[in-house]
């Protein structure tokens, strides 16, 4: 009897990435797809569209992508499972169900409930919850404040017959698991399984990020407009061959696949999720042919007992200027535009009685302004000012922006236009991340269809214990003599939790990692980032992928909608490093 293997698709990687991989998925054989659409950053967005509307609060394009597909999904019998309900899981199945009885269509839609904590803000505030970086207390109002669920309730909804699982917020990963936990009957317990399945859901979590899309060696990805969504064939046992349909664009490749394995992960050894703490750093990746390659290798360890929770609040208004400044000098006339603009404000201010800006932020685009400190190219002859303020007070930023054409009266030379003209003033929503007892969420809710809603208890007591500490072990090569740029040894991909950056390094041959890992020290990578990193810089080790990996805290200027630069959450992060120049044996290079 032939092995079962179950099918996902990963059709979406984000609110905002293309509707194509949906209709791409289902040319091929798949029994599920997985969308993906929440960021930390998503939930504000979401829970500001509730407060105009509130049958809004979850991304419309998840309804409007499903509904040329929903007939080809109920006749193929192939299942969604996605976190499109946002911060408004109830409506978004309200929206669902409508478009399906529009075409005549008995799809079976879940909801699951639970995550959301704004109703027990005002209790946590007083049980004294605290930041978890910064120790800060829980501000006065908050936008959101949603947990991270599991893969429990989506396995329920799905053994009552859901055809689509709509969730709030909830691991990204959570929606392959909680697949696979379905139909391969995986119990709480079953770790190693739960952390093969977690790492399912990981690698399909970003679409096409997997199959080619932001690869170091992009020239190597044929065909960009149409690259294949990816596809995970699961086997019971938690081991997966990753491809993509017949025929599409991009890469299938181990260095591809590695990349999305340590893509937004701290200590790939303690991956910390709410059904496992999943251990990713002895993965193995095995190329099968040119469109297929196997992944096996997790390991996973008990969860802790409590959620992680993403809450979100405002913090004053801000407001972005940016003007095409041309001719000699360019980088300089621009910087002194910008603080004209800055002091002709707060003149204005002072007079008004108002209070100067909160935050001011300066880039001139084209003069490596994202490299800081670093920045090497400042004889340029055409760059976009880019001037970013901060004020509680949205009509002083009103005053600010009517002041924004004047520059091409009053200021240099080769002022060419501004972009986007004058700027509106926009809410700054911070993160404030913390944790709860997920006995204090127990139990969660999952509905299916017009049946009664039904209780589903997730274990809640934890029995994880850190790992270890594992020194990184290296070994600088001999005869190291000539110096090359990090990226003729190494691919990478940079990502971002909250304020903190990764940067996972992968050597190109299993004989360049000993070399790397002892020369790029945590200091080295710190000096390198000097001026964009503010805090620690710890290093993991991922031997299984010949990979280490890199943690950057305080790196990205508050990160994601509270960062007011131009990489606020360090997607550049992983190119930088690999300028670095490192020594190595003449051969080598």
């Amino acid at each position: 009897m032939a092995e079962r293997i179950v099918r996902i698709g990963g059709a979406s990687g984000a609110w905002g990435d293309s509707p194509r991989g949906i209709g791409q998925l289902l040319g091929t054989q798949v029994d599920y797809l997985m969308m993906d659409y929440l960021a930390e950053v998503t939930m504000s967005l979401l829970a500001r569209a509730r407060m105009k509307d509130p049958e809004a609060g979850f991304p419309p394009d998840f309804v409007d992508y499903l509904k040329p597909h929903l007939k080809a999904l109920a006749e193929r019998k192939v299942k969604v499972v996605s976190n499109a309900g946002g911060v408004n899981p109830a409506a978004c199945k309200r929206a669902l169900e409508a478009a399906c009885a529009e075409q005549g269509l008995s799809l079976k839609v879940a909801v699951v409930t639970g995550d959301d904590l704004l109703p027990q803000i005002d209790a946590l505030r007083e049980e004294g919850v605290r930041e978890w970086v910064s120790g800060e207390p829980l501000p006065k109002r908050m936008l959101t404040a949603n947990a991270y669920l599991g893969a429990l309730p989506i396995a329920a909804a799905l053994a009552k017959g859901a055809d689509i699982v709509i969730t709030g917020r909830c691991a990204d990963s959570a929606l392959g698991l909680g697949i696979l936990m379905h139909e391969f009957g995986w119990q709480p317990g079953d770790y190693d399984r739960l952390a093969a399945g977690s790492l399912v859901g990981h690698v399909l979590e970003c679409g096409p990020q997997a199959t080619g899309g932001v690869f170091t060696d992009w020239e190597r990805v044929p065909d960009w407009h149409d690259i294949g969504y990816p596809i995970a064939e699961c086997k019971a046992d938690g081991s997966f061959w990753l491809t993509k349909p017949p025929g599409t664009g991009g890469l299938v490749d181990t260095a591809c696949v590695a990349e999305q394995v340590l893509y937004e992960i701290g200590d790939p050894r303690a991956y910390m999720l709410p059904d496992v703490v999943a251990d990713f750093s002895r993965v193995r990746l095995t190329q099968e042919s040119s469109e297929r390659v196997l992944v096996q290798g997790a390991i996973g360890r008990a969860p802790t007992a409590q959620y992680k929770v993403s809450a979100t609040y405002q913090d004053g208004y801000r407001s972005v200027a940016m003007a095409v400044i041309i001719g000699a000098d360019a980088v300089r006339k621009s910087e002194r535009s910008a603080q004209a603009l800055v002091d002709r404000a707060q003149a204005m201010f002072k007079q008004r009685g108002i209070a100067p800006f909160k935050r001011v932020h300066m880039e001139m685009l084209g003069a490596e302004s994202a490299y800081l400190a670093d920045a090497k190219t400042r004889a340029t002859r055409e760059v976009v000012m880019r001037l970013v303020v901060e004020h509680d007070d949205a009509k002083a930023l009103g005053l600010f922006a009517r002041e924004i054409g004047s520059a091409g009266l009053s200021f240099a030379q080769g002022t060419a236009s501004l972009i986007g003209g004058r700027p509106k003033p926009t809410p700054v929503v911070r993160l404030f991340t913390f944790f709860v007892d997920k006995a204090r969420l127990n139990p969660l809710m999952v509905q299916v269809a017009g049946e009664p809603a039904f209780a589903v208890e997730v274990p809640a007591t934890g029995g994880y214990e850190a790992p270890a500490a594992e020194p990184v072990q290296g070994k600088a090569a001999d005869r190291a003599s000539v110096e090359v740029p990090l990226i003729q040894l190494a691919h990478s991909r940079s990502g971002d939790k909250g304020n903190s950056s990764n940067i996972a390094i992968f050597a190109r041959k299993p004989e360049y990692r000993d070399h790397i890992a002892a020369w790029l020290t945590p200091e080295r990578v710190a000096a390198h980032f000097a001026g964009s990193v503010s805090g620690a810089v710890t290093v993991f080790d991922a031997p299984g992928l010949h990979a280490i990996n890199f943690l950057l805290e305080d790196a990205l200027g508050g990160g994601g909608m509270a960062s007011m630069r131009i990489d606020p959450q360090g997607k550049a992060y992983g190119q930088r490093l690999l300028e670095i120049m490192l020594p190595v044996p003449a051969e080598w290079a």
